[in-house]
């Protein structure tokens, strides 16, 4: 009996060993992805996709995660799927890792965006493969620089064209020209619109040209006898370029304006003005 007491206590020692032995090699496994509720992984960027380690520090289990490297303990052997032995399924999941922007190279530089004086010119690049589930974006598409313009026409925009009203107007029958004189070809006139948006004090000081305000459109004519040796009259602007005018009958009274359009073969309405 008391040998069988003695063996029974041998038991009971080994047995104690035995378990406290297991108990120190079985430790809490490391909280990550396994805890989550599903789904367990998240594709792209998503910030709710997080779970607390047993240290209670914040671990994510979104692809985005392998960017930032703050991935939990065990998303490689929960949320990563090799794609060899991975069901249609799987295959999706593996998809929706992070795609980062991939642009191609720069195109040519636009042309400048003024013909006289100061512009800007541009160039483009375009997007080869978008961003995909929290991927890197994609870099500037567009560069822009200054540039200065110097197109053929500038002369035209560098002469100052000289006004008067339509009273002065040219192409009046003259009684006494030469016979000879009466044959020359009339060249037709046409109409020029310009909006002014600039004149000096001095204007205010003339009947006719105190009607020359800032913002206002005015019309004026370009007749043929205005034209001399050349097909338009001089001072005769560019669509949306601001050019520069001057009163000739009111001294100091000059300023600027911009063409907005022109018509051939025009005369303006009454009371406006003409190229002189």
């Amino acid at each position: 009996m008391r040998a069988f007491g003695e063996s029974l206590g041998c038991v009971w020692v080994v047995a104690c060993g035995y378990l406290a032995a297991l108990g120190m090699l079985i430790q809490p496994a490391e909280a990550g992805c396994t805890d989550r509720a599903n789904p367990k992984c998240c594709t792209g960027r998503n910030n709710e996709c997080f779970e607390f380690t047993r240290r209670k520090a914040v671990c994510f289990c979104d692809t985005y995660c392998q960017k930032t490297g703050d991935c939990c303990a065990d998303y490689q052997a929960v949320c990563q799927i090799s794609v060899q032995n991975a069901s249609a399924g799987e295959l999706r999941a593996e998809c929706c890792k992070a795609i980062d922007c991939v642009v191609g190279s720069w195109g040519p530089w636009s042309e400048c965006s003024s013909l006289c004086g100061g512009g800007s010119k541009e160039r483009t690049r375009q997007v080869t493969v978008p961003p995909r589930n929290g991927g890197t974006p994609c870099p500037d598409l567009k560069q822009r620089r200054g540039c200065f313009g110097h197109s053929p026409v500038c002369n035209a925009a560098e002469e100052v064209a000289k006004i008067l009203p339509d009273s002065y107007k040219r192409n009046f029958q003259d009684p006494w020209r030469r016979p000879h004189m009466l044959m020359k070809e009339v060249k037709p006139s046409y109409c020029v619109h310009f909006r002014v948006k600039q004149a000096s004090t001095a204007c205010r000081l003339g009947l006719w040209s105190s009607t020359l305000l800032r913002e206002r459109s005015v019309c004026i004519e370009c007749q043929g006898e205005a034209m001399g040796n050349r097909s338009r009259c001089e001072g005769d602007g560019l669509e949306a370029t601001r050019t520069f005018w001057t009163a000739a009958s009111v001294p100091g009274c000059q300023g600027s304006w911009v063409r907005e359009s022109s018509r051939e073969q025009c005369t303006c309405p009454q009371h406006s003005l003409i190229f002189v």
